[in-house]
């Protein structure tokens, strides 16, 4: 038994609550002066993050090697895995979507029956990772809104390359990115929805027409809406108007402090409100490992000492360095926003796309919350989980 008192991140109030292993036991309320609340720990639900390329230098395209400043060494998958998932954990992310961007469709149905097996080996993973995010290969082949995907690899939409690859996941893909103007996205984006499957509308150079088609066909979300887009667009005429007005469209932001200027994020939290919307981090593989320079998607990268990750010698991003707790204080300054709200955001609105349970902070129920330490001019520090899944 583990017996904790923290304040709860929506009213601040004190609670004691006493956990067995991955349950929640008792929860009751405490009371406690203010000098004595003031020193306790928030307490708030692990992070959620539908976007999760890897870590510590694994990406989930390659499951059998590590990155390192000296280059890459190999690993058994299992071992990745746990990597990464200990990584993301010791960050408040208790959920996530592996997430593998554009690549050959050898690389990806390796990958993701790789990854398949390891899940299904350990029953606690299939509680972090309730599905697989693909993003690409049916993205723009534009320099900007493809980003950082291989040119070489970017193609049409094509049904039946998807149905192979989602029985190499054992079904367990749960959203797509793509470019909807892409020939065939449409149909592509019907069956998809059809299927049960997330549609997010990302890495694209959209008409308005076939932005407002791909919402009619049943895209939900524009994947990390201002970014993955032309270093210049006409001033009013453009996708990423488009998006941000339309009610029907949710949209993922990231918060890192390099992706987006606090303005924009602001812009954006204010348009889509915090109905519309959620974090990510978008970590890339690269993300949590110490500063230097790495050799990964066949170019010298470096990572600055504030986990900015950049094409060495150019001022262009290569990915993202940091976690969600980063996000989650981000937006309460670059916004104006609560605690509260910024944890739902990083928290509840991604389990609301992904139609899973929302915590539950009581008796019998998983013990799937975190303890922190955080002020409002500072940092999210000392993450401690109350359960021991996966540790």
């Amino acid at each position: 038994m583990t017996r904790v008192i923290a304040r709860h991140y929506e009213t601040a109030q004190p609670l004691e609550l006493v956990v067995d292993g991955q349950t929640i036991v008792t929860v009751r309320e405490v009371a406690a002066g203010v000098s004595l609340a003031d020193d306790l720990p928030w307490l708030a639900p692990g992070f959620c993050d539908p976007q999760i390329n890897g870590a510590v230098g694994i990406s989930f395209l390659y499951p059998h090697r590590r990155m390192t400043q000296s280059g890459p060494v190999s690993m058994e998958p299992e071992e990745a895995w746990d990597r990464v998932l200990q990584a993301c954990r010791s960050h408040g992310i208790g959920i996530f979507l592996p997430t593998l961007i554009t690549a050959s469709f050898e690389t990806l149905q390796q990958a993701l029956s790789t990854w398949e097996r390891v899940c299904e080996s350990h029953s606690q993973y299939r509680q972090v990772c309730p599905g697989y995010h693909l993003e690409g290969p049916y993205l723009s082949p534009e320099d900007g809104p493809r980003g950082a995907h291989p040119r070489a690899h970017i193609r049409n939409p094509d049904w039946d390359e998807f149905q192979r690859l989602q029985e190499a996941a054992g079904g367990h893909i749960r959203m797509v990115t793509l470019a909807p103007e892409r020939p065939g996205a449409i149909t592509m984006i019907e069956k998809l929805v059809a299927a049960g499957i997330i549609v997010a509308i990302g890495h694209t150079a959209a008409s308005a027409e076939a932005i407002r088609a791909a919402v009619r066909a049943g895209a939900r979300l524009s994947t990390h809406l201002g970014n993955g887009c032309h270093a210049l667009l006409p001033r009013h005429e453009n996708y990423l108007w488009e998006q941000l007005a339309c009610d029907d469209l949710w949209a993922s932001i990231i918060c890192d402090g390099f992706h987006l200027p606090p303005a924009v994020v602001k812009c954006l939290v204010r348009g889509k409100t915090l109905d519309r919307l959620l974090l990510t981090c978008d970590a890339s593989s690269l993300a949590g490992l110490p500063p230097g320079r790495y050799r990964e998607w066949d170019t010298d990268v470096e990572i600055s000492p504030e986990g900015r990750i950049g094409v060495a010698g150019t001022p262009f991003l290569a990915g993202s360095g940091l976690f969600t707790d980063t996000c989650v204080t981000n937006v309460i300054r670059y916004a104006g926003l609560t605690l509260s709200q910024a944890i739902h955001l990083a928290a509840l609105q991604p389990r609301r796309l992904l139609g899973l349970p929302l915590p539950e902070l009581a008796p019998g129920r998983p013990a799937d919350w975190l303890t922190f330490r955080w002020h409002p001019d500072g940092v999210i520090q000392d993450i401690q989980w109350l359960n021991a899944c996966c540790t």
